[in-house]
């Protein structure tokens, strides 16, 4: 299937607009989610066998440890059928209280010479409501065949200085239907976004946000905070000291990088980097984390991963689940599959 994508399909959606080819990706999944017997088939198929031990996170069971990022599925329409294309969660979003359309079009650039994209999108989303809907029309979580994170960001149209009630808005229409939710504060696409990872403003935040998920008892859900490579480490640490002492459950690193390495310098694109160049950064972010935190705290492990070996880096680097979505563009969609297997092989040849 990877040399039938590499060699057929990619160049036809290659010479399509990227958000277009996106668009036909979500279609397509979307209609194999409305079919069950399907998908149910093409786990069978693309899944880890029963004889490779799940991995148990948050509370939660992963079927194997490759995730889909946040930005494929903004609305929640499709994420059914990803595990029947290989992957051990998902994760969804970013959301917003607000439905919003994002930023102009054109908003999603390619450089194929170095495997990564560009996207300024601007969380554009049907909104909190629209998606708890949707949610509440589709199985519950006992029948989930894997793990559904819900990732959550502030509107645009939202001040800086009314952020915390704009995410629990959102967060209040979306608990009942997460695994875990993903507090995004580091997406380059809104302005002062990444400002609440300031030390002050994420503490008054997640206070916020987990003392209303305290308040939800036995049905409380995993938090994680997904954060930016351009932190310094300093910086990181105020970030880690506020998950600490919280008690939260775990970190997300990376989101894309405002940074342009290499032959981007010449690039004028604005927007956050994805893909190969990041690959780098984020594995650096994951090792001083798990280092910082003596390997406590989860990590999901993103940016820059398009095999079993830049995957493994993350593993080894602290992370225990990574999550990817450019290299899926590039790489097809039974990347995931090939990834995880890779994973679990090499963890049973350790063993």
């Amino acid at each position: 299937m990877g040399l039938c994508y590499e060699k057929l399909l990619r160049p036809i959606l290659f010479s399509l607009d990227p958000e277009r080819a996106h668009e036909i990706g979500v279609n397509a999944l979307r209609v194999f989610s409305a079919i069950p017997l399907f998908v149910r088939s093409l786990e069978h198929f693309n899944q880890l066998s029963s004889d490779y031990k799940p991995v148990s996170l948050f509370g939660l069971k992963f079927p194997n440890r490759v995730g889909l990022a946040a930005g494929f599925d903004k609305n929640g329409t499709c994420w059914r059928a990803a595990s029947g294309i290989g992957f051990g969660h998902v994760e969804i979003g970013t959301v917003t209280f607000h439905a919003q359309p994002g930023n102009p079009r054109p908003r999603a650039f390619r450089y194929p010479g170095e495997e990564a994209i560009i996207n300024r999108m601007g969380f554009n989303n049907q909104g909190a409501e629209a998606l708890a809907r949707r949610l509440s029309a589709q199985p519950d979580k006992a029948k989930r065949r894997i793990p559904l994170g819900i990732n959550i960001g502030k509107s645009k149209i939202t001040p800086l200085d009314e952020a915390v009630e704009d995410y629990l808005g959102t967060f209040n229409l979306i608990a009942d239907y997460a695994d875990y939710v993903a507090i995004n504060v580091s997406s380059p696409n809104t302005p002062d976004l990444r400002k609440l990872q300031s030390e002050e403003l994420l503490m008054n935040l997640l206070q916020e946000l987990e003392k209303v998920n305290q308040e939800r008892g036995e049905r409380r859900v995993p938090v994680l905070v997904k954060i930016a490579p351009d932190l310094s480490f300093s910086e990181v640490e105020e970030v880690l000291s506020t998950i600490h002492t919280l008690g939260l459950d775990g970190i997300i690193a990376t989101n894309t990088t405002l940074a342009r390495p290499g032959p981007f310098a010449e690039v004028n694109e604005g927007g956050g980097l994805s893909g190969r160049p990041l690959t780098k950064k984020s594995t650096e972010i994951i090792r001083f984390i798990s280092r910082e935190t003596q390997e406590r705290l989860p990590i999901i492990g993103v940016g820059g991963i398009f095999d079993s070996s830049s995957a493994a880096e993350k593993i080894d680097a602290g992370a225990s689940l990574v999550q990817l979505y450019t290299g899926m563009i590039y790489g097809g969609p039974l990347l995931a599959r090939e990834i995880a297997k890779g994973l679990a092989i090499r963890e049973r040849a350790w063993m």
